[in-house]
């Protein structure tokens, strides 16, 4: 299914100038990849200590510099240096750690049961768990949609937002939104599923 994924080569493109210029300076992938995932938690922290509403209006520069950091450690590490396996660790935890950080502390923040917040977070990090178990079974690492890292950057940023500004009654539809967002993260596990089994031809 359709995902913001899908114009990662495109994004990469833009910032692989960047990359090269780190590159040219001995920065090295998992450098950028403890970076985005540290400045994560640390903003995460931060939500989740004061509260402060205006806090939410970080969250889309914040996820748009998260995406371009993962980019560019990709980058590093396939066209400048040498992959290793330590690197592909990180990257992986490095993800789903930035994810529960960033996202779980928007339970105190948004007007919605924090649990539905919780359980959206939850769901979207056993998707990702799903697209790396794909290589367990012989297949490649799955990255399907409909709701993946780029994309669930786009919807919560687009939540913190509107709950800021308080844009059409937030607490009304954001509910809602929340439990269709729930759903694509069910959907996007089973499609990773299925597209692993489907690769190797089980």
């Amino acid at each position: 299914m359709p995902s913001l994924y899908d114009i990662k080569p495109r994004f990469q493109a833009l910032l692989r100038p960047t990359a090269a210029r780190l590159a040219q300076k001995g920065v090295t992938a998992n450098t950028v990849t403890l970076a985005a995932a540290g400045l994560s938690v640390l903003l995460g922290l931060v939500v989740a200590a004061t509260g402060w509403p205006w806090l939410l209006l970080l969250y889309p520069p914040f996820l748009l510099l998260r995406m371009a950091l993962n980019a560019i450690d990709g980058m590093l590490a396939r066209e400048f240096f040498k992959p290793t396996p330590l690197g592909a660790l990180l990257n992986e935890i490095g993800d789903m750690v930035s994810d529960a950080a960033l996202y779980l502390p928007l339970a105190l923040l948004l007007p919605a049961p924090p649990w539905l917040v919780v359980l959206t977070v939850l769901l979207a990090v056993i998707g990702e768990a799903a697209g790396i178990a794909a290589r367990s079974i012989g297949a490649g690492r799955r990255y399907d949609g409909p709701f993946g890292k780029s994309d669930r950057a786009l919807g919560f940023s687009v939540l913190a937002v509107a709950a800021y500004f308080q844009i059409l009654a937030p607490a009304l539809w954001m509910p809602l939104v929340l439990g269709a967002l729930l759903l694509l993260s069910i959907l996007t596990i089973l499609n990773r599923v299925r597209a692993a089994l489907a690769e190797i031809g089980a």
